[in-house]
């Protein structure tokens, strides 16, 4: 009886398989790794996608619960569960929907934004009008346009007696001239004005609102208006008249005492400092034993509670 053999694949078949299959892996991989890819992309733009609308229904209960606007994401409560969604971009618009834009999913990096973006639109104040931020009453002496996110606000009277003892400022002398807290200067223009930084930035720690952004100064030169008008210096003899540069405006120097400004000058060998007058003449005068009251100015953010007054 005749023996079947059996018959195996020859070297040459065996190659073709695997250059075939080699092939088909070249072809195939891309298509299935693109297919990841492309699926990986979708879902991290639906993760996007759910995390813009959890903050949209954390902005709506945000609303609920204390009849105004949330101005900023961090005083939501957002609901999230899943992949970690972070935005360098996070604008709440006012339809109460939110913009999205610079996402990361899990640290990955996804070309996508959710919602649309709104041109930011901010409160537009003149100069003059008078407000109120955190109990304290300002005067606006600076503000651009509607553009603008922020606003220099001036303070209505410089600092009190008492505002400058809370402020525990430690080798400082401070006087009380009807209340309002003078400082004693030395005699070099450094020890004035370190003096003056210290007292404004401590002042500063307390007039901002937790939470808000802004920054403390003294008023400077630049920022003050003035016109040409003449002046009796004679207390109304009639026989003194002098031409001024006075300032513009009646509250940049509502106040019974005069006040420091940042800017300082030379004069005849000796450091000076300008300050306000009370008829709103300003004048300079050396530092030797001088005291001043000190008037901050307020460079705050327009998302603060800042409420009008007139």
């Amino acid at each position: 009886m005749a023996k079947l053999r059996k018959k195996g694949f020859t070297l040459l078949e065996l190659i073709a398989v695997l250059v075939i299959m080699a092939m088909l892996a070249l072809i195939v991989t891309p298509l299935v790794m693109n297919i990841i890819r492309k699926a990986r992309i979708s879902a991290d733009k639906r993760s996007i996608d759910a995390y813009g609308r959890s903050i949209e229904l954390a902005i709506a209960g945000y609303l609920l619960d204390n009849g105004k606007f949330p101005t900023d994401v961090s005083q939501l409560t957002i609901e999230y569960s899943g992949n970690e969604v972070v935005c360098s971009t996070t604008q709440l618009n006012s339809d109460s929907s939110v913009y999205l834009t610079g996402c990361t999913v899990a640290g990955r990096t996804v070309d996508y934004s959710y919602g649309k973006y709104e041109a930011p639109s901010y409160t537009a104040y003149s100069i003059g009008d008078k407000v109120s931020y955190n109990g304290v009453t300002y005067y606006v002496i600076e503000d651009s346009d509607t553009t603008n996110d922020t606003v220099k606000l001036l303070k209505e009277n410089p600092l009190t007696k008492t505002e400058m003892d809370n402020l525990n400022l430690s080798g400082i002398t401070i006087t009380e001239s009807d209340g309002y807290g003078a400082v004693q200067y030395g005699e070099t223009a450094d020890y004035s004005a370190s003096i003056i930084k210290q007292v404004v930035d401590a002042w500063a720690a307390t007039a901002i609102k937790l939470g808000d952004s802004a920054t403390a100064r003294l008023i400077t030169i630049d920022e003050i208006e003035f016109e040409t008008r003449e002046i009796d210096c004679c207390g109304g003899c009639g026989r003194c008249i002098e031409t001024r540069n006075v300032a513009v405006y009646d509250w940049m120097y509502n106040t019974n005492h005069p006040y420091w400004t940042i800017s300082q000058n030379v004069y005849q060998g000796m450091i000076r400092i300008w300050f306000m007058r009370t008829d709103g003449y300003l004048q300079s005068s050396s530092l030797d034993g001088d005291m001043f009251v000190v008037r901050p100015v307020l460079e705050l953010n327009k998302s603060a509670e800042i409420t009008k007054i007139n």
